[in-house]
């Protein structure tokens, strides 16, 4: 068949070698085909939370070994843990530690001797709406209502078992 080919382009095998390779691309269907709008929309992903069993050392790590510029740490007691903020110019990473014995950050660093990642935080252009539709399709929260997240700014837990085992985190952009 590729002689057939050949021969109809006006081609030999020796020209065909000679012309640069061409690359079949794949069209794919679009992921939101069949979706219905919402009244609300996902925006950028703000940050990839890590638990760190030592803030001091963690913070040294991305500041002084990387060249990152980090913030402060800041405790949020409502929260149970102390954060850090490492800028990454699209997006940040959130360091954090438990403050205090009742901390979810303890708990999971109990499991998690070494820490790791805990959430992931995207935004939302209504985290109102957005609450209000998840829990139309079943989406469990983790509390009853937002509370203020340590950018100031309502923000909204989803229960890992309901996102594919990853701890979810809107916030309102």
């Amino acid at each position: 068949m590729a002689a057939s080919i050949l021969k109809v382009a006006g081609l030999s095998r020796s020209a065909l070698q000679t012309l640069p390779s061409v690359r079949a691309l794949s069209l794919s269907v679009p992921v939101r085909q069949g979706v219905p709008q919402s009244l609300w929309k996902l925006g950028r992903l703000n940050h990839v939370a890590i638990a760190v069993p030592d803030l001091e050392k963690a913070t040294a790590l991305y500041r002084d070994v990387l060249g990152a510029q980090v913030s402060a740490s800041v405790p949020l007691p409502e929260h149970g843990v102390y954060t850090v903020f490492v800028e990454l110019g699209n997006t940040k990473l959130e360091l954090l530690h438990p403050l205090g014995e009742k901390s979810p950050i303890a708990g999971f660093l109990q499991k998690n001797k070494a820490g790791g990642m805990h959430h992931i935080c995207i935004e939302v252009d209504d985290i109102n709406a957005a609450i209000a539709d998840l829990k139309e399709k079943k989406i469990r929260l983790l509390s009853t209502e937002p509370r203020i997240g340590a950018h100031g700014k309502p923000v909204m837990f989803l229960h890992p078992k309901d996102c594919d085992g990853v701890l979810v985190e809107i916030e309102q952009a």
